[in-house]
Parts: structure tokens; sequence; C-alpha cells
């Protein structure tokens, strides 16, 4: 008994510092919204549940971006969505892409940019000055110091020069305005938030760029720059987004802030360190054989890059000496099958019987044991048929000069492809992106178990100690 008596004045005394020390109260009192003499119209207690209602779906809706275009470099080779800036908004369609940093659009007064777009999209300039919420990021904004690697100062504006792989480029200066977002809530009904970006406006472009037929590029790297790092840190987004792009017909597909769930979904490690998201590829399999491919050959020497997933990007690439050793292993599986078309180079083949049930599986591998199972689909290309037989080329290519290896749309096309910034993770799962998707917007952050504090588990213990003795 006396054993008890002191473990329940040891306890008192742990409870009377936790509340003294972390300043919890012992009591709270409550007061009514409405006083009770003052009645309130039924219409404005209905008004402010509604206003709560709506704030609590906007916390737990998941912002969406429904995407066009598809991944066959003969029609389109891009996908792209619809964005909304300014105040009154205007329409900007623009190319996702996980392989740029910024989002920009095209500005009014650009030298070199489109006038026209092949796509069939409006063409649409954004201009600061009709704009109400727009505002110029000056020298000094912390902003631009965090983008001095591309950035620099030009008559107090901070300005950008882009540089792309295939040799075209921009620039222009940053600006700062209202994004509109689309939330879909758990009733499946939307609403409409916006919160303020930073963003670059483009008024001059060069090679190829000029024809890729949008308004400009949705940049989704990791970078502070990027617009969902930005929406992240506001707390406006999770700390992660998702697309599935679907591969046939018309394309299309969708893209999210927030993870894509499936009980199927298969990860691997973020390279640290990097802004692009690049994981480690380790080898390459067909038909369960793995190749003889050194792990140091997906990087380039001296580089810690590793492989690059990249929206942006239409085909795949590879090293050269990869490159080579997946081909032969492909030939040498189909060489009873397909016959090859000896006056391409790029590697194409013509056969009468369906590509599925004639090439290989391939299977990517990367760190942590994960495996990435690619169809003929997502490393063929279908040419002209000849003569009622069909002609499919080599999507993977490879640089003249060492390059890192690059996993553009042909192979991410009909997966979910989570981006998981806060866990630092990437994550697939094949999927039919025609048909609906189930999203957390939870922060990786914010994941965990019990908020229980140290010092309440101690004080559990204790409790449950001396009533059981």
């Amino acid at each position: 008994m006396a054993t008890k008596i002191l473990l329940f004045f040891i306890t008192l005394v742990v409870l009377f510092i936790i509340t003294t020390q972390q300043n919890f109260p012992t009591s709270y009192r409550l007061e009514r919204a409405f006083p009770v003499k003052h009645p309130i119209p039924i219409s404005e207690l209905i008004e402010r549940d509604t206003f709560r209602h709506r704030r609590l779906l906007q916390q737990s809706g998941v912002v969406d971006f429904p995407l066009e275009g598809d991944s066959d470099p003969y029609h389109i080779g891009l996908y792209y969505t619809k964005v909304q800036l300014g105040t009154p908004p205007r329409d900007y369609h623009v190319q996702i892409d996980t392989g740029s940093n910024v989002l920009w659009v095209n500005c009014k007064s650009c030298n070199g940019c489109p006038t026209s777009i092949r796509q069939h999209i409006p063409v649409e300039f954004y201009d600061s000055s009709s704009s109400s919420t727009s505002s110029l990021i000056t020298c000094s904004d912390s902003l631009c110091s965090q983008a001095s690697q591309w950035s620099e100062c030009s008559k107090s504006k901070c300005t950008f020069r882009f540089q792309y792989g295939d040799g075209s480029g921009n620039s222009g200066y940053y600006v700062s305005d209202l994004m509109h977002l689309n939330t879909m809530g758990v009733d499946s009904g939307s609403s409409n938030s916006s919160a303020k970006v930073v963003f670059g406006c483009s008024t001059s472009e060069t090679g190829n760029i000029r024809t890729d037929g949008v308004n400009g590029i949705f940049g989704f790297s990791q970078h502070s720059m990027s617009v969902i790092s930005q929406l992240s840190s506001q707390g406006v987004a999770p700390d992660s987004f998702s697309h599935c792009l679907v591969g046939s017909g018309n394309g299309g597909g969708i893209l999210v802030f927030g993870q894509i769930m499936d009980p199927n979904m298969a990860y691997t490690p973020l390279v640290q360190s990097r802004p692009h998201f690049s994981v480690n590829l380790q080898s390459i399999s067909v038909k369960g054989q793995t190749l003889s491919i050194d792990p140091s050959t997906f990087s380039i020497p001296g580089n810690q890059e590793g492989t690059i997933i990249d929206s942006g990007t239409t085909l795949a690439y590879l090293p050269q000496d990869a490159l080579t050793l997946l081909k032969d292993a492909i030939s040498q599986a189909v060489s009873q099958s397909a016959q090859p078309v000896i006056s391409r180079e790029d590697g194409c083949y013509i056969f009468t019987s369906s590509v599925s049930s004639i090439f290989p599986l391939v299977s990517l591998n990367f760190q942590g044991g994960s495996s990435m199972h690619i169809r003929p689909q997502d490393y063929l290309l279908q040419d002209n048929s000849k003569g009622g037989a069909e002609v499919w080329c080599f999507g993977f290519r490879s640089y003249l000069t060492p390059g890192p290896t690059v996993l553009g749309d042909l192979v991410l096309k009909d997966k979910i492809i989570v981006y998981d910034l806060g866990g630092q993770r990437l994550g697939w799962s094949d999927y039919n992106c025609s048909s609906s998707v189930n999203v957390s917007s939870t922060s990786s952050r914010g994941r965990g178990g019990s908020s229980t504090s140290f010092p309440m588990l101690i004080l559990a213990s204790i409790l449950q100690y001396a009533f059981n003795i």
C-alpha cells in the first residue's frame, strides 16, 4: 500500500512539472459563438457553416490538372495542361516538364515566340500590366538569389536565361502573380482557390522551343523556384505530385498535387542533393536475364546525377554501350519472328504478328530492389506499315557525346509516377491512366505515428504500474 501511495505522489509531481513547464492549461473556458439573447438568422448560420465546410474541403481536397497530348514523336510528342494566371485569370497551355526548374509563359512583345500553335490551342501572351495582382521580382528579392545559377540582375529586374539540351533557349524576367487552382474534394465536388507564385515571363525564344506548340513550360523539379516547391512551402499543396500519362488513342492523362495511391506501387530512393528527379538505375534485364552492364555506366563520369526521370523528354536515352547490349539482347530474342530492316540505322523490325507477342519484356532494376517493367510498346515506336506488315523501331537512343541516362514519356506512359519530395523517393505502378485515381494529399514530412510526447509516455507507464500492483 505504501508503494502505491509513493508512486501516486510521484505521478502527481510529474504531472505538475509537465503542465507548468509546458504551459498546459488545466481548464478551458468555452464561450458561445453567438449570444443566446441575440438570435442569429438561420441564413447567417448556414453561410458560416458553408464557409467552414469549404475550408475543410480545400484542406482535404486535391489540386488536379487534366492533361492533353501524347508520347508519339510523329504526332505531338509532349503532354501539356492549362494553368490560370493573373487577375482576371487567363488561360495558358504549358508543357509539363519534370526536368525544368520553373514555370514560364510567353509574354507580350516577345521576340521569337510562336504566333500560331500546331495543337490548335489558343495563343496567349502574359501581360503584367493587364493583371491587377502582378508584381515584378526585383534583384533584392530572396527568390532571385535562389535562382542565381541561371538568373542575373538587369535594370533592377531579376532576369533569367535558360538553355535546353536540344540547343534551344529563352530569356526574360520574373514576376509574381496569382495562380488559380481547381481543388477536387472528397465528395467529388470542386472549389477554386488561388496562391501567389513566382514564374518567368519569356521575352525571347530561339530554336525548337519556338515550334513546340505551347504557351510555356511548367517546371516541376525539386528546386525552390518550382511551383510545387513554392506552394508546398506556403502550405497550399503537399510536398509531392503525381502524373498518369495515357499512351494510346488520343493520349491525355492527369497530373495532381499529392500522391496517387495504388497497392502495386514500387519505390526507389531519389539521388540526394540533385535538382532533378534522379534515381540509381543498377541493371537492365531482358526476359529475366540481366545484361552485363556496369552500374556506373548509367551515370556521367564524375557526375552523381544518376538516371533522370523527365516528362519533358519524349523518348529515352541510354549510354551507347548499354544501348548496344540492350539492342543485341532484344534482336536475339526476336530473331525467329521479326526481320530487321537493314536500311534503317535506328534498329527497326518488320513482322506480321502483334508486337507484344513477339518482343520480350524489359526490366529496369533500381536501387532498393524495385523494378520497372516496360512492355515492347514502351521501348519501341510504330513506324509506317509495309505490305500489311508492321514496322517498329527502337525508341531508346544514345547521345553522340557522354550524357545522362534519361527516361522520358515513352517509358513513363501508362504508369502512375509519384514524385515524393518529402519522402525523397520515386514511385511507379502500371495503370490504365484513363481510369479514375485515388490520391492522398498528406505531406510526407507530416507523416508519422503518435504525437504523444516522451514525458507523457513516462507518466502513462507510472500510472499503469501503480494501479496494477
